[in-house]
This record gives C-alpha cells, sequence and structure tokens, in this order.
C-alpha cells in the first residue's frame, strides 16, 4: 500500500481518522527505523487537513504536526486542540437581581448597602432564621421522622395545611374538594408547574403579565412556551398604580387569556390595587372569561395577616371563579433554601379537580419526580399545632413591622432633606419588602456608583435589607441621584 492510497483510506470515515492517530502515536514508541520508513510512506503526500477534521469532527478543529528530531531517533508528535462539542453554547447573560449581589460582595467600601435581594435581614442586617422555624425543626429531629420519597403530589399533611391557609379552613370550594393542591418547588418551581399545563391543555390561550413585573415570570413562561403580553400597571408620573390601563389591557386581551396578578405586595412595585379595584378587576375577568392566575409569594409578611394578604384570592374564588395560585415559603417563614411551595387550582367541581390533579402529577413526574419532604413537613408542623401557629404569625408580625418602620424612617428623611418640594408620600402607599422608588437606570447606577447602594436597575430597592440606621444615608443617596442625573 502507497503513502497516497493510506491517507486516502485515513480520510474515508472518523473512525479511520481516530485510526491515523493511533497510529502517529505507535509511531513516536516504535524503532527508529520503523518511524523513519512510516514517514517516508507519508513524505511526499498533500493532505487538506480542514477535509480530514471536518470529517472527523463534523466542523473544523485545529490539529498541528510536529517532528522532533533527536540524535538516532526521530518521533513526531500529535499537538492537538480538542474542540468542545458544546462550542455552540453562548454564555448566558448574568441574572440581574443575583448579580447585583455579586457586585456588592467585591465591594470593599463600608458604607456599601444590598437592597436588591429580596431576603429579609435583622436591623443589623444579617439573615434570620424564625424562633418558630428552629423550635419546629428541634421537634422534628426528636421524632426520629425518616427520609423516604414522598408521593409525587408532595406531602398530604402539607397540601391540606397550604390550601387551608391560602383559602380559609371553613372555605366551601375545600369542603367540596373543588381543589387541586400540588407540592412545589417554592413559588418559581410552582408557578413554572403550572405554565406547563397551561401550555399542555390551553395551547391557544395568551398570558398577561403586569408592566412591570418579577423577572423571572418573563422567563416561566417562555420556557414553557406559553405566549405573553403585558398589561399596563405603573404609572411613573405618579409612582403608583394606572388602573385605567391596566382595566383597559385586561379588557383588550383575547377572551379566556391568563390573567398573571400579584396576590400582595406586588414585585417589583410594592403598589397594591385597592379592595374596591380588586372587585373591579374581578368584574373585568369574569366579564372576558378570563382564568385569574395569582402569585401569592408574601402572605402575612406584606401586612403582617395571612388573612388580610390573601383577601384578593379569597375575593375571585368567593365568586365562584376558577383560579390558579401559586404560593411560596420563602419570605414568610423564612425557608429560601428549603424551595416550598405549592400550586392550587380551585375547580367548578370536584370531578374537575381531581382530573386536573392527576395531570399536575404526571407533568410533575419527569420534571422533578417528587418535591423535598424537610420544608414541607416544618410548614405542616407549625399550621397545625395552635400553639406554633400563633408563634409563626406573632413572629411575622415583628418582620413585617420592621419593615413598616424602615419604609416611615426614610420618607422621614427624605422629606426632611429633600427642600424641592417632590412628593415622597408614594413610598408610605407602597407595601411589602419592596419600594419602587422612580429612580431610572442613570439614576440607580450613580446610587451604586458613588454611595455604594446596589439595587436592580430599574429603581427597585428591598426595604428588607435596610436598617433604621441606614436611612438617612440612603435618603441622601436618593435625593442626590434624583436631582443630579437626568
Amino acid at each position: 500500500m502507497d503513502g497516497g492510497s493510506a491517507v486516502g483510506d485515513l480520510l474515508a470515515s472518523p473512525r479511520s481518522t481516530a485510526r491515523m492517530a493511533s497510529s502517529m502515536l505507535a509511531m513516536a514508541s516504535a524503532p527508529p527505523s520503523s518511524s523513519v520508513g512510516a514517514l517516508e510512506g507519508l513524505k511526499n503526500t498533500t493532505v487538506s487537513l480542514s477535509s480530514l477534521r471536518h470529517r472527523a469532527f463534523g466542523k473544523p478543529k485545529t490539529v498541528g504536526l510536529r517532528k522532533i528530531q533527536s540524535p538516532g531517533r526521530i518521533t513526531m508528535t500529535a499537538a492537538a486542540v480538542q474542540v468542545s462539542r458544546f462550542e455552540g453554547v453562548t454564555m448566558a447573560p448574568p441574572d440581574p437581581i443575583l448579580g447585583v449581589s455579586e457586585a456588592f460582595k467585591a465591594d470593599t467600601s463600608d458604607a456599601k448597602l444590598n437592597l436588591g435581594v429580596g431576603a429579609y435581614r435583622t436591623e443589623e442586617l444579617q439573615p434570620y432564621v424564625l424562633d418558630v422555624v428552629k423550635k419546629t425543626e428541634n421537634l422534628m429531629l426528636g421524632r426520629g421522622e425518616n427520609k423516604e420519597y414522598l408521593p409525587i403530589e408532595g406531602l398530604a399533611a402539607f397540601n391540606k395545611a397550604t390550601a387551608e391557609l391560602l383559602l380559609g379552613a371553613n372555605n366551601a370550594a375545600i369542603q367540596q374538594g373543588r381543589v387541586a393542591t400540588v407540592q412545589g418547588l417554592s413559588g418559581t418551581g410552582s408557578l413554572r408547574l403550572a405554565a406547563a399545563f397551561i401550555e399542555r391543555y390551553f395551547p391557544d390561550a395568551k398570558a398577561l403579565i403586569s408592566s412591570p413585573t418579577w423577572g423571572n415570570h418573563k422567563n416561566i413562561f417562555n420556557d414553557a412556551r406559553v405566549p405573553w403580553s403585558e398589561y399596563r400597571y405603573y404609572e411613573p408620573k405618579t409612582v403608583g398604580l394606572d388602573f385605567e390601563g391596566m382595566i383597559a389591557d385586561i379588557k383588550a386581551a383575547p377572551d379566556g387569556s391568563f390573567v398573571l396578578l400579584h396576590g400582595c405586595a406586588h414585585n417589583p412595585t410594592g403598589i397594591d390595587p385597592t379592595p374596591e379595584q380588586w372587585e373591579v378587576i374581578a368584574d373585568v375577568i369574569q366579564e372576558k372569561n378570563h382564568i385569574p392566575f395569582f402569585d401569592v409569594a408574601y402572605q402575612g409578611f406584606a401586612s403582617g395577616s395571612l388573612d388580610a394578604d390573601a383577601s384578593s384570592v379569597r375575593l375571585f374564588v368567593a365568586r365562584g371563579l376558577e383560579v390558579l395560585v401559586a404560593q411560596s415559603y420563602s419570605k414568610n417563614l423564612g425557608l429560601y433554601a428549603e424551595r416550598i411551595g405549592a400550586i392550587n387550582v380551585v375547580c367548578s367541581s370536584s370531578d374537575a379537580a381531581t382530573r386536573v390533579k392527576s395531570q399536575l402529577k404526571r407533568l410533575a413526574r419527569p420534571m422533578y419526580s417528587n418535591p423535598p419532604v424537610h420544608g414541607a413537613r416544618i410548614v405542616a408542623n407549625i399550621v397545625g399545632d395552635p400553639t406554633l401557629f400563633n408563634e409563626w404569625k406573632a413572629e411575622m408580625e415583628v418582620m413585617a413591622g420592621r419593615i413598616k418602620n424602615v419604609r416611615q424612617r426614610l420618607y422621614d428623611n427624605l422629606i426632611e432633606k429633600d427642600k424641592s418640594g417632590k412628593d415622597w408620600s408614594f413610598i408610605l402607599k407602597q407595601i411589602g419588602m419592596f419600594s419602587f422608588t422612580g429612580l431610572n437606570k442613570s439614576q440607580s447606577d450613580k446610587m451604586t456608583n458613588k454611595w455604594h447602594v446596589y439595587m436592580t436597575k430599574d429603581g427597585r430597592i428591598s426595604l428588607a435589607g435596610l436598617s433604621l440606621s441606614k436611612c438617612e444615608y440612603l435618603a441622601d443617596a436618593i435625593i442626590d441621584s434624583y436631582h443630579n442625573v437626568s
């Protein structure tokens, strides 16, 4: 076999290319005479490296050959740059919220403030584990409970407790078996499971989300391939609710749309409709045959009252509407890392609820098989024990109260220091852990670059990450950035 024929054979397939590489390595360790003979056979042959690489890997690769001479010996080495099959995968952009924390950690200033991530902090700006959670975990540890798999739908005691907490234990929908509840991976996982359900059983439906909304809502619907559009919500001129725009956009949406609503403490604005406005919203949704889809991430954490913060959802259910509700226990119980939440679907009949639950389970099975047990047991034990439940409510009131105090102090500092006559009262009208400051991107950038205040670029700050002692400093930063940056 001559050199040209050998190369032709090697070019025939990727497998042949691999054999060529093996042969070259063998030549490197062979006696000098045999190595030289093999090299002579290939000496006058021209090989198209790009063709060779293409046939071997399906796309061009960088391959180099080097001949090294030493006394009495010639060795051939193959210097190949192995290109990953994932070369076409681009770098994802950093998460706009979690990226704030990374930048904060890198800042060495003593004055720095992290107001980006929505997690509760003490007055000393430290993470907080609720006392009732610690007590409950100790009780659970004493029982020696196992770590067996949960059913696909989750812990039965948790599902019962979370539905009753949301709707009220004596709610007719619960008593009539019309609520399909499936434990989810906190609020995000519960929303994602519901979005998959919408995509499968309402393929022509569209979702409506507020403008602005929590950034992950768009990601969830995009990944579930549920088309969405926005309805007006925020009015920049008043830093308040654009109620007329909201109603007009919900009316203009195709009949049967899924309208995503924030049950309380709207994220990112902190602006909630009044009880009277919720009635009008329910009227329009009912007229248009829309399906309300609530995201309830702050029940009890916004106002300090579990019942008050669930009033919007209960209004819709009382009207006989079929409703989807995603719940999270990250904020109100501080179970951020436990990933505990639920998706509830309130149906018009118990038969429909049974079928809906079966399909939610079917969707969950290939996603994550079954949910984690630890956080579910914590919730079930606290809600199911009157003493623990009252302790939880008391701690929630303290957390909500601290945020209210910070909100008031910030407002007081702003009106004391800002002599321009600007109305800062919107800060007091907002509710929950977030405040929409009305600062634009350039102004938010100055907050970070000059004042070391880390926040999202839409002007949202987390008051849960602010202490009373830092309110004056933050007021100075807001006034400077608002008035001196256009």
